[in-house]
């Protein structure tokens, strides 16, 4: 059977209301994103049990948690998830191994997947287990939440802005945690932020809301590079590509990655992979410039033949958002009006993407 994630939730407040109908897949990450007050934390809470739609169906691959035509709701205990929040909400009182133990307790040994020991590895967190949450960072501090989240063997994990409450150097050293998960775990995730760089870093899917409607469903790659969405119009939009590691140039460190389905490569400025990694990268539309023809005596090492298929007025009045395709991989630039016209651009037209391999963020 198809693993898959259902969700249909009608629920109605005082001046807003949440209405939306969603098939997400049942592994990987899925990523609810949106302003304050799009309606990302109801449905997450939905899903757990902790707020109970009026009108609702959830079904977690093969198990039914609401089906209100049914009159059946789960209670949120009775739910085999992992609800992660934007702070840990540590027992002050108990240490980070009196923490993590009380979440396993919920879970009868029979049926425990993961142990104490692969969750504190899986977020680095052994050297903390003697401490008390007065004494850790909050960075480590939701480390350790996630963990017991993990340690209560959720068939779904749903985590909520987790690095919200977290500066910039916090948020960099959590990360790579959370792509660990992604890469380790066969446990379906649902996060909900409204960061596109979080987003962009560890969603598979990606899900966008507005005003407690569904504007978007789709993929993380082909979803971030339409035009139609308020993502191509912040400073951070562009796209994500998930390539495959064919060399490794040692004195410049550079790797070489191939597109997905064709032949074309990109250079990226990163430390050595072993050849046929997957590799997730980002390209800022800020960061592609447009040309007639390759400049083969220039700076920028990245230089794809691509095709122009559409464009859209920007935010800022003096710029255009182009979508470009790169033999099937989508890619957006955002370029002055002034260029645009110079280059006199049209749909269909063949134009060369010019990308600096130190902008890329991989």
């Amino acid at each position: 059977m198809t693993s898959q994630i259902q969700v249909r939730l009608q629920v109605a407040y005082p001046g807003f209301s949440v209405d939306v109908d969603l098939a997400l897949p049942g592994r990987g990450v899925t990523a609810l994103y949106g302003h304050s007050g799009s309606g990302k934390t109801t449905c997450l809470r939905c899903m757990a049990g902790l707020e109970k739609a009026h009108q609702g169906y959830v079904q977690i691959n093969d198990e039914v948690w609401q089906d209100s035509a049914k009159g059946l709701f789960l209670a949120p205990h009775k739910r085999a998830l992992g609800y992660v929040f934007q702070e840990s909400s540590l027992f002050a009182h108990l240490s980070v191994r009196d923490n993590l133990e009380f979440g396993m307790r919920r879970v009868p040994k029979t049926e425990r997947r993961i142990d104490l020991t692969q969750a504190t590895q899986l977020l680095g967190i052994e050297p903390l287990l003697e401490r008390h949450p007065d004494k850790l960072s909050g960075g480590e501090r939701q480390r350790v939440g996630i963990a017991r989240a993990l340690l209560t063997s959720p068939r779904l994990l749903l985590l909520d802005e987790p690095l919200a409450a977290l500066d910039a150097k916090r948020k960099s050293e959590i990360l790579p945690y959370l792509e660990r998960l992604h890469d380790e775990l066969d446990i379906p995730m649902v996060y909900v932020s409204h960061s596109q760089d979080e987003v962009a870093r560890l969603a598979d899917h990606l899900v966008v809301l507005s005003e407690g409607r569904v504007l978007a469903s789709g993929p993380i790659g082909e979803t971030l590079a339409r035009l139609d969405l308020p993502l191509a119009m912040g400073d951070d939009a562009g796209v994500v590509i998930q390539g495959t590691v064919s060399g490794y140039d040692a004195v410049y460190q550079l790797l070489s990655v191939h597109l997905p389905t064709s032949h074309l490569l990109m250079r990226v400025a990163h430390t050595p992979l072993a050849i046929g990694t997957s590799l997730r990268f980002k390209v800022q539309a800020r960061d592609v410039s447009l040309s007639l023809r390759p400049d083969e005596q220039s700076s920028i090492l990245n230089r794809l033949p691509v095709t122009v298929v559409d464009e859209v007025a920007a935010d800022n009045v003096a710029h255009v958002l182009v979508r470009l395709d790169a033999a099937g991989t989508p890619l957006l630039a955002r370029i002055t009006r002034y260029s645009r016209d110079q280059l006199q651009l049209f749909a269909g037209q063949p134009l060369w993407a010019q990308i600096k391999s130190v902008a890329v963020l991989a």
